[in-house]
């Protein structure tokens, strides 16, 4: 039996997204309906669109940049946002995976699959850029110090971040926060 790849990608149940230079090159209709976009409104733009802010876009490229280079393969949650239609702006939390073509050159070919997470993980509280990134790493079980050497800031930054979500997400510990995070409370 021969295998249609072409609609295999296409019909995928996960999002799909083909980049060169972090500039989407092709796409699945599952990523355009996550995203409440058209494969015209995606194909020759950069991730920089599916972003919540400009900074995190620098920021996750530069922090999985070396990732991508040792490993060739990277995974992480993290909040996005839809970028048209009745939900546009609307920040969600999504599991994302790549694979760089080039580990010498991660950035220049990759294969990325997105995973929408908002049924089970809701974005409850307005949460700064770099809150998000505390909490997605505190998600994956990482410590203060941990966190601070992905995101290259001191341990203590990490610990007034995550002293900020408690507050947000009215947690008395960390494993409470992390309960809550996961859970969308």
């Amino acid at each position: 039996m021969d295998i249609d790849y072409r609609l295999a990608f296409d019909l995928a149940p996960i999002g799909l997204v083909l980049s060169r230079h972090r500039i989407m090159v092709d796409c699945n209709q599952r990523l355009c309906d996550m995203f409440g976009a058209t494969r015209e409104q995606l194909i020759g733009q950069s991730f920089l669109l599916l972003y919540p802010s400009a900074d995190e876009y620098e920021r996750t490229g530069a922090r999985i940049e070396p990732i991508l280079n040792t490993r060739g393969l990277y995974a992480d949650d993290r909040v996005m946002k839809r970028i048209d239609g009745a939900s546009k702006g609307e920040p969600f939390w999504c599991h994302v995976t790549g694979r760089a073509l080039n580990r010498a050159s991660p950035h220049e070919a990759g294969i990325w699959s997105f995973e929408d997470l908002s049924a089970h993980r809701a974005v409850k509280a307005e949460l700064t850029p770099r809150e998000r990134e505390v909490a997605a790493l505190l998600m994956d079980g990482m410590t203060s110090k941990e966190i601070g050497k992905v995101l290259h800031i001191s341990h203590r930054t990490v610990e007034i971040y995550r002293a900020r979500l408690m507050r947000k997400y009215k947690s008395s510990t960390t494993a409470d926060l992390v309960h809550k995070l996961v859970a969308g409370s």
